[in-house]
Protein backbone atom coordinates (compact mmCIF):
# COMPACT_ATOMS: atom_id res chain seq x y z
CA UNK A 1 0.00 0.00 0.00
CA UNK A 2 1.35 3.64 -0.95
CA UNK A 3 2.59 5.41 2.03
CA UNK A 4 0.79 8.45 3.62
CA UNK A 5 -2.17 7.11 2.75
CA UNK A 6 -1.36 7.91 -0.99
CA UNK A 7 -3.20 5.51 -2.94
CA UNK A 8 -2.71 4.45 -7.03
CA UNK A 9 -6.32 4.12 -7.96
CA UNK A 10 -7.78 2.17 -11.47
CA UNK A 11 -11.37 3.84 -12.26
CA UNK A 12 -12.95 1.30 -14.42
CA UNK A 13 -16.29 3.09 -15.30
CA UNK A 14 -17.56 4.24 -18.57
CA UNK A 15 -19.64 7.54 -17.89
CA UNK A 16 -18.06 10.02 -18.45
CA UNK A 17 -19.21 12.48 -15.67
CA UNK A 18 -18.80 9.65 -12.87
CA UNK A 19 -15.36 9.48 -14.30
CA UNK A 20 -14.63 13.03 -13.88
CA UNK A 21 -16.09 12.89 -10.23
CA UNK A 22 -14.19 10.54 -9.33
CA UNK A 23 -10.49 11.57 -11.00
CA UNK A 24 -11.34 15.15 -9.88
CA UNK A 25 -12.24 13.92 -5.97
CA UNK A 26 -9.23 11.18 -5.71
CA UNK A 27 -7.01 13.17 -7.38
CA UNK A 28 -7.56 16.47 -4.31
CA UNK A 29 -7.57 13.79 -1.35
CA UNK A 30 -3.67 13.08 -3.18
CA UNK A 31 -4.67 9.79 -4.74
CA UNK A 32 -2.99 8.91 -8.15
CA UNK A 33 -5.82 7.83 -10.60
CA UNK A 34 -5.82 6.09 -14.12
CA UNK A 35 -9.30 5.67 -15.87
CA UNK A 36 -10.66 2.94 -17.97
CA UNK A 37 -13.71 2.77 -20.14
CA UNK A 38 -14.40 -0.95 -20.46
CA UNK A 39 -13.96 -3.78 -18.76
CA UNK A 40 -10.76 -5.35 -21.06
CA UNK A 41 -8.89 -1.61 -21.36
CA UNK A 42 -9.91 -2.18 -17.27
CA UNK A 43 -8.40 -6.17 -17.02
CA UNK A 44 -5.34 -5.38 -19.06
CA UNK A 45 -4.30 -2.22 -17.14
CA UNK A 46 -4.77 -3.80 -13.86
CA UNK A 47 -2.51 -7.03 -15.32
CA UNK A 48 0.39 -4.45 -16.67
CA UNK A 49 0.97 -2.53 -13.34
CA UNK A 50 0.38 -2.54 -9.99
CA UNK A 51 -2.77 -0.69 -8.10
CA UNK A 52 -3.39 -0.42 -4.25
CA UNK A 53 -7.28 0.06 -5.22
CA UNK A 54 -10.03 -0.43 -8.41
CA UNK A 55 -13.15 1.63 -8.57
CA UNK A 56 -15.12 -0.82 -10.40
CA UNK A 57 -18.56 -0.37 -12.24
CA UNK A 58 -20.41 -3.03 -12.98
CA UNK A 59 -22.48 -1.78 -15.70
CA UNK A 60 -19.95 -1.69 -18.54
CA UNK A 61 -20.37 -1.77 -22.02
CA UNK A 62 -18.12 -4.81 -23.33
CA UNK A 63 -19.01 -6.78 -20.58
CA UNK A 64 -19.72 -7.04 -16.46
CA UNK A 65 -17.63 -5.49 -14.30
CA UNK A 66 -18.34 -8.92 -12.39
CA UNK A 67 -15.44 -10.82 -14.67
CA UNK A 68 -12.85 -8.43 -14.02
CA UNK A 69 -13.38 -8.69 -10.30
CA UNK A 70 -13.23 -13.08 -10.94
CA UNK A 71 -10.27 -12.59 -12.99
CA UNK A 72 -8.44 -10.43 -10.38
CA UNK A 73 -9.73 -12.31 -7.34
CA UNK A 74 -7.22 -15.01 -8.26
CA UNK A 75 -4.04 -12.88 -7.67
CA UNK A 76 -2.05 -13.52 -4.53
CA UNK A 77 -1.31 -9.72 -5.16
CA UNK A 78 -4.94 -8.57 -6.42
CA UNK A 79 -5.40 -4.79 -5.43
CA UNK A 80 -8.61 -3.75 -3.43
CA UNK A 81 -11.82 -3.39 -5.17
CA UNK A 82 -14.44 -1.46 -4.39
CA UNK A 83 -17.72 -1.79 -6.79
CA UNK A 84 -20.12 0.68 -8.26
CA UNK A 85 -23.66 0.26 -9.54
CA UNK A 86 -26.87 1.94 -9.92
CA UNK A 87 -28.26 -1.62 -8.65
CA UNK A 88 -29.26 -1.95 -5.48
CA UNK A 89 -30.51 -5.38 -5.59
CA UNK A 90 -29.32 -7.94 -2.46
CA UNK A 91 -28.28 -10.50 -4.97
CA UNK A 92 -25.81 -8.29 -7.14
CA UNK A 93 -24.53 -7.51 -4.00
CA UNK A 94 -23.78 -10.71 -3.03
CA UNK A 95 -22.80 -11.28 -6.04
CA UNK A 96 -20.02 -8.79 -5.95
CA UNK A 97 -18.87 -9.97 -2.69
CA UNK A 98 -18.89 -13.75 -3.37
CA UNK A 99 -16.41 -13.33 -6.50
CA UNK A 100 -13.95 -11.16 -4.77
CA UNK A 101 -14.55 -7.81 -4.40
CA UNK A 102 -13.36 -5.88 -1.24
CA UNK A 103 -16.57 -3.60 -0.74
CA UNK A 104 -19.80 -2.18 -2.88
CA UNK A 105 -21.55 1.31 -3.46
CA UNK A 106 -24.79 2.29 -5.05
CA UNK A 107 -25.04 5.13 -7.23
CA UNK A 108 -25.37 7.59 -5.86
CA UNK A 109 -23.11 7.83 -3.25
CA UNK A 110 -21.08 10.38 -0.74
CA UNK A 111 -17.95 10.77 -2.03
CA UNK A 112 -16.28 10.83 1.56
CA UNK A 113 -17.94 7.24 2.09
CA UNK A 114 -15.82 6.41 -1.29
CA UNK A 115 -13.42 7.27 0.42
CA UNK A 116 -13.32 5.83 3.88
CA UNK A 117 -14.21 2.23 2.17
CA UNK A 118 -11.25 2.31 -0.22
CA UNK A 119 -8.89 3.30 2.52
CA UNK A 120 -10.38 0.21 4.51
CA UNK A 121 -10.18 -2.31 1.47
CA UNK A 122 -6.80 -1.15 1.03
CA UNK A 123 -5.93 -1.95 4.40
CA UNK A 124 -7.42 -5.35 4.24
CA UNK A 125 -5.97 -6.32 0.81
CA UNK A 126 -2.19 -5.17 2.44
CA UNK A 127 -2.79 -7.19 4.92
CA UNK A 128 -3.45 -10.17 3.16
CA UNK A 129 -0.17 -9.56 0.77
CA UNK A 130 1.13 -9.53 4.06
CA UNK A 131 0.20 -12.89 5.32
CA UNK A 132 0.23 -11.66 9.08
CA UNK A 133 -2.17 -9.39 10.64
CA UNK A 134 -1.00 -8.14 13.87
CA UNK A 135 -3.14 -7.12 17.03
CA UNK A 136 -3.31 -6.50 20.49
CA UNK A 137 0.41 -8.02 21.16
CA UNK A 138 -0.99 -10.76 19.15
CA UNK A 139 -0.21 -11.95 15.53
CA UNK A 140 -3.01 -14.30 13.04
CA UNK A 141 -0.94 -16.13 10.36
CA UNK A 142 -2.65 -15.92 7.72
CA UNK A 143 -0.50 -18.23 5.09
CA UNK A 144 -0.21 -21.10 8.40
CA UNK A 145 -3.82 -20.42 9.80
CA UNK A 146 -2.73 -20.08 13.28
CA UNK A 147 -2.55 -17.57 15.85
CA UNK A 148 0.38 -16.78 17.62
CA UNK A 149 1.26 -14.96 20.58
CA UNK A 150 5.05 -14.33 21.80
CA UNK A 151 5.77 -17.01 19.43
CA UNK A 152 3.66 -19.14 20.98
CA UNK A 153 0.82 -21.09 19.14
CA UNK A 154 -2.80 -20.15 20.37
CA UNK A 155 -4.94 -23.12 19.06
CA UNK A 156 -7.36 -22.64 17.63
CA UNK A 157 -10.77 -25.07 15.83
CA UNK A 158 -11.46 -24.15 12.10
CA UNK A 159 -14.94 -22.02 13.10
CA UNK A 160 -12.66 -20.22 15.99
CA UNK A 161 -9.69 -19.06 13.19
CA UNK A 162 -12.46 -18.11 10.58
CA UNK A 163 -13.97 -15.85 13.17
CA UNK A 164 -11.29 -14.15 14.13
CA UNK A 165 -9.88 -13.56 10.68
CA UNK A 166 -13.03 -11.74 9.76
CA UNK A 167 -12.80 -9.69 12.92
CA UNK A 168 -8.87 -8.58 11.98
CA UNK A 169 -9.33 -8.32 8.73
CA UNK A 170 -11.64 -5.47 10.18
CA UNK A 171 -9.50 -4.81 12.92
CA UNK A 172 -11.07 -1.79 14.75
CA UNK A 173 -14.43 -1.61 12.86
CA UNK A 174 -17.73 -2.89 13.70
CA UNK A 175 -18.57 -6.39 11.70
CA UNK A 176 -22.26 -7.34 11.93
CA UNK A 177 -23.20 -10.25 13.01
CA UNK A 178 -24.44 -11.56 9.72
CA UNK A 179 -21.09 -11.20 8.15
CA UNK A 180 -19.22 -13.25 10.45
CA UNK A 181 -22.16 -16.07 9.92
CA UNK A 182 -21.19 -15.95 6.46
CA UNK A 183 -17.53 -16.15 7.04
CA UNK A 184 -17.78 -18.96 9.27
CA UNK A 185 -20.58 -20.96 8.26
CA UNK A 186 -20.80 -19.45 4.10
CA UNK A 187 -24.77 -18.60 5.19
CA UNK A 188 -26.98 -16.87 7.60
CA UNK A 189 -29.15 -19.38 7.97
CA UNK A 190 -27.78 -20.53 10.98
CA UNK A 191 -28.52 -19.60 15.24
CA UNK A 192 -27.66 -16.50 16.78
CA UNK A 193 -26.84 -18.94 19.59
CA UNK A 194 -24.17 -20.72 17.46
CA UNK A 195 -22.31 -17.92 17.03
CA UNK A 196 -22.51 -16.41 20.46
CA UNK A 197 -21.25 -19.99 21.84
CA UNK A 198 -18.30 -19.54 18.86
CA UNK A 199 -17.45 -16.15 20.02
CA UNK A 200 -17.92 -17.27 23.82
CA UNK A 201 -14.92 -19.73 22.60
CA UNK A 202 -12.99 -17.41 20.96
CA UNK A 203 -13.14 -14.73 23.34
CA UNK A 204 -11.49 -17.71 26.24
CA UNK A 205 -8.96 -18.30 23.93
CA UNK A 206 -7.70 -14.59 23.84
CA UNK A 207 -7.61 -14.64 27.38
CA UNK A 208 -5.86 -17.52 27.50
CA UNK A 209 -2.89 -15.98 25.55
CA UNK A 210 -2.74 -12.70 27.61
CA UNK A 211 -0.90 -12.49 30.76
CA UNK A 212 -2.79 -13.23 33.93
CA UNK A 213 -2.33 -9.57 35.32
CA UNK A 214 -3.63 -7.67 32.61
CA UNK A 215 -6.55 -10.20 30.95
CA UNK A 216 -8.66 -7.66 28.23
CA UNK A 217 -11.49 -8.32 26.27
CA UNK A 218 -10.22 -7.91 22.85
CA UNK A 219 -13.89 -8.41 21.33
CA UNK A 220 -16.23 -5.57 22.01
CA UNK A 221 -19.90 -6.48 21.69
CA UNK A 222 -21.95 -3.48 20.13
CA UNK A 223 -25.35 -4.10 20.52
CA UNK A 224 -27.92 -3.96 17.62
CA UNK A 225 -24.37 -3.75 15.22
CA UNK A 226 -21.85 -6.48 15.69
CA UNK A 227 -18.67 -7.23 17.37
CA UNK A 228 -15.55 -4.98 17.10
CA UNK A 229 -11.92 -6.58 17.79
CA UNK A 230 -9.64 -3.75 19.63
CA UNK A 231 -6.12 -2.75 17.57
CA UNK A 232 -5.08 -1.85 21.42
CA UNK A 233 -5.98 -3.32 24.72
CA UNK A 234 -7.99 -1.14 26.34
CA UNK A 235 -7.31 -0.42 30.16
CA UNK A 236 -10.87 0.32 31.05
CA UNK A 237 -11.95 -3.15 29.95
CA UNK A 238 -9.57 -5.09 32.09
CA UNK A 239 -11.01 -8.15 33.63
CA UNK A 240 -10.71 -7.63 37.30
Amino acid sequence: MAESGHLRILVIEDDPRMVDLLRRGLWDHGHSVVTAATAQEGQDLADAHDFDAIVLDIGLPDRSGFTVAAHLSQRADRPAIVMLTALNEEDHIVSGLDIGADDYLTKPFSFAELLARLACASRRSSLHRAGEIPFCGFTLDLKQHRLLHNHTEVRLTRSEYLLLRELALYCGEVVPRRKLMESVWGTTQVTQGALDTLMASLREKLHEGQPEQHVTDLVITLRGLGYMLLQEPSPARSKR
